[in-house]
């Protein structure tokens, strides 16, 4: 109250108001003996007029009393609602009270007995319409204002009534709400806020001819993922602007505004639940703990740093060979943490064996994130011998490493594409899964691998590059119509590792239930629309044909593995192929002499490890 005092603007509507209430308070007494004597002034007794004269001054303090412990010059009257209406009636029977008391029994005046009541009926219409009349003032001059944007409000509920107030009362929004969608057709043509629902989702293209639509809001804040995404495809296909009210929380704390509505992203229209992690388990295994992420500045890899440091481990060590990757992440962990995260940055390839061995040596770490790998399919088709040397004998030496210097556990991260394998890399990263299983079996340290499908907006994803040619005007380029791939975003992805990491007893491989597959060519065309555009019209959409070792679909288990449920029902855990481990060690040192020589034969070298490997051109 003391700082809206300093204002000068509210010092002048404060004295303003209460002049208008003596004003009204005087005024009121005469119009009352006016309005019983039917407005003829000549018949009013002089007694009468005398005695209101007298009671003027104790009934103006009396009234203003009452008007100021009923919150009466607290309100914000430009918002004025219910709650304030209610207290202007409180104030009302109160006062009316104090006229019956005063008036009659403790200064016994001779008034007439309808003068109270006709008083307080008077006030009440003086008190409501200077307070409600400022509000009708606002209201009118927001209607003069020119509407740039017309809205559609997906959503009837709470949230959809609270962001249509808000858009309605706004003084500085240029927008109007046109019309509201709902699935409840009891709801359809009633209105709310004073606007209509007019339909159902499947009526959304329609509605957004017919009023002109220029942005839909969705405010459906509980909605499963499932329905989401098909409420949000729809409004994609309008090729209008489409915001979305993040998730229930907002609600709950009633953070309903157009500030916390956000465009929607390709990851909403994958229509899957975003996995849930025990966050105090996660915590409780890193805590306090030396934990090594290798291929640390990669997209996985910056993001499990990311989330490891917020669970407070003894020290955290990235490795990397990139060094403006490693920077990058080491800075913005520096920002958000400063002295509080022991963080060490190192450079260096998990291809060497000495600087693997001396890492390990030196600060002895407990638990090993492995994320360093080439990943690339078609690059790696034309140096399939990189692959070899960087995925399957980098994981060699470090999961190697990391038995005998004691790690706790090391976590290998995997792909979909390691089953079943078309392309070499695939066929690295199984021999990945199958070094891990054996080193379980040779070490204390428990091993686990986690298989996830494609990434959302990793380097090198679909997502980046298709952006890329959006901005670039086209075409986007899909390799095939009817090409598939399972996704999750990145937050995601590292929370099913941190998880898998609590659960690992060894030799484990966890799969996420990543929902249904999506369309590769139907992602490309719901990201053109996201921008703006439409597909085959503003964008053209290029089929250029599998690349070598692309398949159609991605398989997220082998058939000999099947699967075992973990806590979390997301999360599954494949049951480990039998192997014969000296003869998978002897191989896999014939492989390495392969690999030295840089023989061509190498992939058939592969085949020998893998059988489920089978090339595909």
């Amino acid at each position: 109250m003391k700082e809206l005092w300093k204002s000068k603007g509210y010092k002048i509507r404060f004295i303003t108001l209460i002049l208008l209430d003596v004003i009204s308070i005087n005024m009121c007494s005469l119009f009352a003996l006016l309005i019983r004597f039917d407005f003829k002034y000549s018949d009013i007794p002089y007694e009468y007029l005398d005695n209101i004269a007298k009671y003027a001054a104790f009934n103006t303090i009396a009234i203003m009393t009452v008007l100021w412990f009923c919150k009466l010059y607290k309100s914000v009257w430009s918002y004025a609602s219910v709650a304030e209406f209610i207290n202007i009636i409180k104030a009302v029977i109160t006062s009316f009270l104090i006229q019956v008391l005063f008036v009659y029994y403790v200064f016994g005046m001779n008034m007439p007995k309808s003068y109270s009541i006709i008083y307080s009926i008077l006030l009440f219409g003086c008190l409501l319409g200077l307070r409600f009349g400022y509000r009708l003032l606002r209201m009118i001059k927001s209607s003069r204002i020119s509407v740039n944007t017309n809205v559609m409000i997906v959503g009837a509920g709470q949230a959809g009534l609270l962001l249509a107030k808000e858009i309605k009362t706004s003084d500085f929004l240029r927008k109007k709400v046109r019309c509201f969608v709902d699935d409840n057709y009891t709801k359809h043509g009633k209105y709310l806020q004073g606007i209509e629902i007019c339909g159902a989702r499947h009526d959304i293209p329609k509605l957004v001819k017919r009023y002109d639509i220029d942005e839909i809001y969705v405010a459906m804040p509980s909605v499963a993922a499932r329905e989401l995404k098909e409420i949000l495809t729809i409004c994609n296909e309008t090729g209008k602007k489409v915001m979305k009210l993040p998730g229930i929380y907002q609600l709950v704390n009633g953070d309903v505004s157009i500030s916390k509505f956000k465009e929607v992203q390709i990851e909403d229209l994958l229509g899957r639940d975003t996995v849930q992690v025990d966050m105090t388990e996660i915590n409780d295994s890193i805590e306090n703990k030396i934990v090594l992420v290798t291929g640390g500045g990669g997209s996985i890899g910056s993001e499990l740093c990311r989330q490891i440091a917020a669970y407070n481990p003894k020290q955290l060590i990235i490795l990397d060979i990139y060094e403006n990757n490693a920077y990058d992440i080491q800075q913005e962990l520096k920002r958000k943490y400063g002295d509080k995260l022991n963080l060490k940055v190192l450079i260096g390839s998990v291809r060497n064996t000495h600087r693997i061995e001396g890492i390990f040596k030196q600060y002895k770490p407990e638990i090993v994130f492995h994320a360093a790998a080439h990943k690339h399919v078609p690059l790696m088709e034309d140096s399939p011998n990189e692959a070899i040397k960087n995925n399957v004998f980098g994981t060699y030496k470090t999961a190697s490493a990391a038995g005998r210097y004691g790690a706790k556990r090391f976590v290998l991260i995997s792909t979909d594409k390691a089953v079943n394998p078309t392309n070499i890399m695939g066929a690295s990263k199984r021999l990945c899964e199958m070094i891990v299983q054996c080193m379980n079996t040779q070490f204390d340290t428990e091993y686990v691998a986690v298989r996830f499908g494609n990434v959302l907006g990793s380097n090198g994803s679909v997502i980046p590059l298709f952006k890329k040619q959006i901005a670039e005007g086209g075409p986007v380029t899909v390799t095939h119509k009817d090409i598939v791939r399972y996704f999750m975003t990145i937050p995601e992805a590292v929370s099913l590792v941190l998880q898998a990491e609590t659960y690992a007893k060894g030799g484990e491989i966890f799969v996420l239930d990543m929902g249904e597959p999506v369309k590769i060519d139907t992602l490309a065309r719901n990201l053109i629309r996201l921008s703006g555009l439409e597909p085959d019209i503003d964008i053209k959409i290029e089929y250029t044909g599998l690349r070598p070792g692309e398949k159609l679909y991605e398989e997220m288990l082998m058939k000999e593995e099947g699967l075992k449920e973990t806590q979390n029902h997301l999360i599954h855990i494949g049951r480990p192929i039998e192997m014969d481990y000296e003869k998978f060690m002897r191989d896999l040192s014939e492989l390495k002499n392969i690999c030295e020589r840089d023989d061509e034969d190498i992939k058939e070298a592969v085949k020998k490890l893998v059988p489920t490997y089978v090339e595909k051109n």
